[in-house]
Parts: C-alpha cells; sequence; structure tokens
C-alpha cells in the first residue's frame, strides 16, 4: 500500500483514528498486563513483595527510555522521510536503529547487574523490601536487550502507518506474559522473580513478531546489517528527538524514586500503596499516551510534506479530544478509588491510603493530555529543543521542584498535591513553546 494510501490527507480525522486507535488498543493491553502484573503479586497479601516489585518500577521505565531514544527518535524521523519520499534512506535509518538498540542493551546489563544492590539502595528498597526486590530486578535487566528491542519495531512500524500489526506484536507479548503470571508468582510459587520472567518472555514473543511482519510486510523498513547506517545529520536528529523522548521516561523514574524515598519514613505500607497508584494511575495517561502518539506519524507526514493548515486543524481537534477524554476518565477513577484499590488488596489501612493518593495523582490529567498532545507534535516535527523543555516539566525538573516545595511546606500533604501542580504549570509551558516555535503556522 502506497504511503498517500495511509495517510490520507483529506480525511484527516479518520487518518487519525485508523493510526491511532491501533496504539491506544495496544496501550490498553500493555496497562492490563501491568495491573495483572500487580494484581497477582497483590493477591499474596504480602505486603512487603507488592513493595519489593513497586520499587523496580523505575528500572523498567529506564529501560523503555532507552529503547525510546532509537524507536521514538527512529520513527520522528523515517515519518518525515516518507513524507518527503525518501524510502531508501528510511531503510537504512531503520536498520541502524535495530542493531544500535540490540548493543546497547547488552552494554548496559553487565554493569546494572554488577551494582544491583547500591542501585537498589538508591531505589528505596529497606531490609525487608530488598529480597523481592533483588530477585525481580536481576531478571528483568538481564532481560534488557530483549525489553529494549520491543519498543524500537513497534515504534517504528507506526512510522510506516503500519499500527495495526505493531498492535498485534504488543498485545500478543501482553497475553502471554499475563497467561504466564499466575503460573510463575503462585502456582511455581517463585513469586517476584516469576512475575519478571513472565514480564521477559511476553517481550520476547513481542520482538519475535515484529521482526516477521518487518521482513515479510513492511516497504520501508528493514533488518539487512548492510543497510544499517546513517549520516550524521540523521544521527542527530534520531539522538536529538530520542534523547528528548527518553528523558520523559528517565525523568519518570527519578521521580518515583523521589516519592519512594519521601515515604520510606511513613512505612513500607504507603510505598505500596503508592505503587498500586501509580498502576492505576497508568490507565487513565497510557490511554491518553495511545492517543497522543498515535497521531505522530501523520503529525510528522504533514509536516514533511509541508501541509501546515491541515497539520493545523489536526492539532485543534486532538486537542479538544484529549482535554475531553481525560476529563471523562478522570472522574470515573476519582469516584471508584476505594473500590479500585480493592480489587488489588485487602489491606485496609493500604487501601484507605492509596484512594487518598489516587484521586490527587489523577486530578491534573487535563493538562496532562494537552502536555502529552504537545509533546508528540515536537517530537513528530523535528523540535528538539521544546520537546526536552517538555521532557523536563511534568515529570522532571519542574516536578521536583515543585515536590520539594510543596512537601517543605506541607509535608505529607504535599507530597499529594504535588503532581496536579505540576500539571497545571507543564500544560502552560507547552502552550507558551508551542507558540514559540509555531507562531501561528500550526
Amino acid at each position: 500500500m502506497s504511503q498517500k494510501a495511509i495517510f490520507d490527507t483529506n480525511h484527516l480525522v479518520r487518518t487519525y483514528f485508523k493510526l491511532a486507535l491501533p496504539v491506544v488498543f495496544s496501550m490498553v493491553v500493555t496497562l492490563v498486563y501491568n495491573l495483572a502484573d500487580t494484581y497477582f503479586i497483590a493477591q499474596t497479601n504480602d505486603a512487603l513483595l507488592v513493595a519489593g516489585v513497586s520499587l523496580c518500577a523505575p528500572l523498567f521505565t529506564m529501560l523503555m527510555a532507552i529503547g525510546n531514544i532509537f524507536g521514538q527518535g527512529g520513527s520522528s524521523l523515517i515519518a518525515r522521510l516518507l513524507g518527503g519520499g525518501e524510502k531508501g534512506s528510511a531503510r537504512r535509518v531503520s536498520a541502524f536503529c535495530f542493531y544500535l538498540s540490540i548493543l546497547t542493551g547488552v552494554v548496559i546489563a553487565v554493569p546494572m547487574l554488577l551494582l544491583r544492590q547500591p542501585i537498589l539502595a538508591l531505589l528505596g528498597a529497606s531490609d525487608k523490601t530488598i529480597t523481592h526486590a533483588e530477585a525481580y530486578y536481576a531478571v528483568i535487566v538481564a532481560g534488557a536487550p530483549l525489553l529494549i528491542l520491543s519498543f524500537i519495531h513497534t515504534n517504528l512500524m507506526r512510522s510506516e502507518g503500519m499500527s495495526t500489526l505493531s498492535m498485534v506484536g504488543t498485545v500478543s507479548g501482553s497475553l502471554l506474559n499475563i497467561a504466564l503470571d499466575p503460573i510463575f508468582i503462585s502456582v511455581l510459587g517463585w513469586g517476584a522473580r516469576g512475575a519478571a520472567l513472565a514480564t521477559v518472555m511476553g517481550y520476547v514473543l513481542t520482538d519475535v513478531l515484529c521482526l516477521i511482519f518487518v521482513m515479510k510486510k513492511s516497504d520501508a523498513l528493514s533488518v539487512d546489517i548492510r543497510m544499517a547506517r546513517v549520516t550524521g545529520p540523521e544521527l542527530g536528529q534520531i539522538l536529538s528527538v530520542g534523547t528528548t523522548a527518553a528523558i520523559t521516561n528517565i525523568a519518570t523514574s527519578v521521580c518515583v524514586v523521589l516519592m519512594n524515598q519521601f515515604l520510606l519514613p511513613y512505612g513500607d505500607e504507603k510505598i505500596a500503596a503508592l505503587g498500586i497508584v501509580l498502576k492505576v494511575t497508568m490507565v487513565v495517561q497510557l490511554i491518553l499516551v495511545g492517543f497522543s502518539f498515535g497521531g505522530v506519524p501523520l503529525f510528522g507526514y504533514l509536516y514533511g510534506a509541508g501541509e501546515r493548515d491541515k497539520l493545523r486543524r489536526l492539532r485543534r481537534f486532538c486537542a479538544l479530544f484529549l482535554v475531553s477524554l481525560a476529563l471523562a476518565e478522570s472522574l470515573a477513577v476519582f469516584l471508584l478509588a476505594t473500590p479500585l484499590m480493592r480489587v488489588f488488596i485487602a489491606d485496609a489501612a493500604i487501601i484507605a491510603d492509596g484512594a487518598v493518593m489516587l484521586r490527587w495523582q489523577i486530578a491534573g490529567m487535563a493538562f496532562c493530555a494537552v502536555v502529552l498532545l504537545h509533546t508528540c507534535m515536537f517530537q513528530a516535527t523535528g523540535k528538539a529543543l521544546q520537546a526536552l523543555a517538555m521532557s523536563l516539566s511534568r515529570q522532571g525538573v519542574l516536578f521536583v521542584a515543585v515536590f520539594l516545595l510543596a512537601t517543605l511546606i506541607a509535608k505529607y500533604q504535599g507530597f499529594l498535591v504535588a503532581q496536579p501542580l505540576s500539571d497545571v504549570l507543564s500544560a502552560a509551558l507547552a502552550l507558551v513553546l508551542f507558540r514559540g516555535a509555531f507562531g501561528r503556522d500550526v
């Protein structure tokens, strides 16, 4: 199928949903398996096990960040190359990203395994949770090259318009993970190690399926090692956009570590509550992420083709749609906060703490939608500095500054209000940067 047929710019909304819905479905399945991990672990009613695994969430986010350097950086460049009719260059870029991601995964896994004890201490592991945290950590880090690789083709395939096949790869891996979780965690009694092993095996299946799809179905992507080369300017574009995308994930990890460290004096139960809360919050956020990032190939294609008027109309529609969706999701979670916590654990104290945390965490999601949309547009159009600024705002320097000031002034209450305050300020920054980058053109 031709690129013009895939990116039908005469029917923008229809094309947007055609590209975005498979991404959203992939995100929904991803969050389901994330919740399944949490559910099956929490069903042991062992707060220390829940806390130990939750402490490793930043580790997973960091691996995702590294994958996104080449996945989102590469997909942004490929979408613009395809918009300009440069299919041969797109194939070179995709092969380069594929092999470099594998090499990067191997390089970082070794020192992370050797330094597991100090890293786990930094993540907030206590004497009571270290055993569970280390069991989970070791398996995930050993599988780092496989996890990082999974973010390459799922992103690059979308840049070619192959969102449905990308979804199939993601969903298949997630379903395998869900199926293996109860077997490995409870039936075989492997606990945290079993949860990590199920996760890695799910990503192996995603890697294999996406590799088959690229080799059999793709016209614009390649895994031919002889083509794995890029020019200096192309590498600069991949790294500038990809690094800003990665910083978002790394900053998120840092913020989770900061929150866990703050909660240490309040007890492991509060850390366990936060772990569940962050997974439930992911339900709201990943749907917004799916619709935001689902539009990236179309944003990049329109920008590469010089269709500024159509890009402006698409941006306005997406802003209205995403904010409305965020408000609807947030209202549902706010009303159902306590029942949602009760699904995962029976501990009354954790449920009570978690319900309060959850309501505050989703209070600013409408502003988060604004941040996500404009971050994606900056990445899709190659506006690396603006994307970097956004990556350092909501879950970065801005959040840290708000968090430290709020907790200094109001202690635990400051901990609760830091995220929605950061969301509001980040949305304001997004609008200012967007107007500065595009003026009235978009």
